[in-house]
């Protein structure tokens, strides 16, 4: 749903794609000491192996992207934790492409981040209720439609010819977000009580 391949986007959209990927994979990078570069390179593997996997839907395909979940636990660091992985499923596996790598990585990591602050703003520190739940599942099938509007968004940008493709990515986005939203739900309130300041930012 969310690779967009090589040889598809304009240069216009390629080229800020790339400028907003490395202005984010910088200031995540700076928000990454190395108490919390284990919990960056775990969250980025499960990313990885997540987004590899692939089921059939209609016509196209889909996969979780767990974006969501990556933006509530690391913040910032979500940014270049999605860059890489998305460059080793790029060179390992061809999904995706090097040229097209900063705007599938905006696509992602930003949906990402604005799921962090959404997260942040409706939870409150501390609270280990149903109201956690809530907002990480919020956050979590919030970033599943901000990352298809975006993948729209590029493929607009590049053509008319491409927007017969918009209705079969917002088709495809539709049943991951009901998954994300509920694994997202699931998994930060399991956080919330165990380990609650990894929700806080700390290591």
């Amino acid at each position: 749903m969310a690779h967009i391949p090589d040889g598809v986007l304009t240069m216009p959209v390629l080229l800020g794609g790339g400028a907003v990927s490395a202005a984010g994979t910088w200031m995540g990078l700076r928000q990454i000491g190395p108490e919390r570069m284990p919990q960056v390179a775990v969250l980025s593997a499960v990313f990885f192996v997540a987004s590899l996997v692939h089921l059939p839907a209609g016509l196209a395909s889909v996969h979780l992207l767990l974006n969501g979940l990556m933006g509530v636990v690391l913040g910032m660091a979500a940014y270049p934790a999605i860059m890489v992985a998305l460059l080793l499923q790029a060179v390992l596996f061809g999904f995706g492409g090097l040229a097209v790598l900063g705007v599938n990585a905006a696509n992602m990591a930003v949906p990402a981040l604005l799921a962090g602050w959404l997260f942040r703003r409706l939870r409150r520190p501390g609270d280990f209720s149903r109201r956690t739940a809530l907002a990480a599942g919020s956050a979590g099938g919030g970033a599943v439609a901000a990352t298809a509007l975006l993948v729209a968004g590029s493929l607009a940008l590049s053509g008319q010819d491409f927007l017969p493709a918009l209705t079969v990515v917002a088709a495809t986005a539709a049943p991951v977000m009901v998954v994300e939203t509920v694994f997202t739900a699931a998994a930060i309130g399991l956080l919330a009580r165990v380990r609650p300041e990894l929700l806080d930012g700390q290591p």
